[in-house]
């Protein structure tokens, strides 16, 4: 069955992510069509990036890192789910995706954003970055706002129509993933 996970990233004391992360992964868990697991970045505790290889070439000596690969290469899709911070994504985010290379190669991505303008120019950047690692990354995407989603900026309620959203943000995440599994096995 297609694996699918969702990685909430952010590591920040007290973030808002977690709570979004676990209303995804409590949508996902009523549908069929795929395993989900939430993958919590902050349980892996990833400094900043101290492999010397690059990479691309896949010679990972920390364990740390090894742990984080080996996770990450488990799965056959992924949904991100970030915050954004400073028009850009959580730079503990960033540094986890920068760890690995052939591991997410191959593989489709769907968003799930948050923030004063729903997070869409940290998913912007994202796009960016799975492009450059050969992720799919899928048209349909949550933007969640810190105005009508959360009350106090804090406090996650988010509006009914968020939940078709994700289910949209699913539904093209098990395709893609789904229909990229002949190029991960000939990859």
């Amino acid at each position: 069955m297609t694996r699918i996970a969702i990685i909430l990233g952010s590591t920040r004391p007290g973030r808002n992510g977690e709570a979004v992360a676990n209303w995804v992964l409590d949508i996902a868990k009523q549908r069929t069509d795929a395993e989900y697991e939430l993958v919590d970045i902050a349980d892996f505790r990833l400094p900043h990036l101290d492999e010397v290889a690059p990479p691309s070439l896949g010679q990972y000596t920390q364990p740390h890192t090894k742990a984080w690969a080996e996770k990450i290469a488990s799965f056959d899709g992924y949904v991100f789910v970030t915050p954004e911070y400073n028009h850009s994504t959580s730079g503990a985010l960033k540094n986890a995706i920068d760890f690995l290379y052939k591991e997410w190669n191959n593989k489709a991505a769907g968003f799930v954003s948050y923030g004063s303008a729903g997070g869409t120019r940290a998913v912007e950047h994202l796009r960016l970055v799975m492009g450059e690692l050969q992720v799919a990354d899928v048209r349909n995407q949550v933007a969640l706002s810190l105005f009508t989603d959360f009350e106090n900026y804090n406090e996650f309620h988010p509006a009914p129509h968020q939940e078709g959203a994700v289910n949209s943000v699913l539904d093209q995440v098990v395709a893609w993933s789904t229909a990229l599994t002949q190029l991960r096995t000939t990859a």
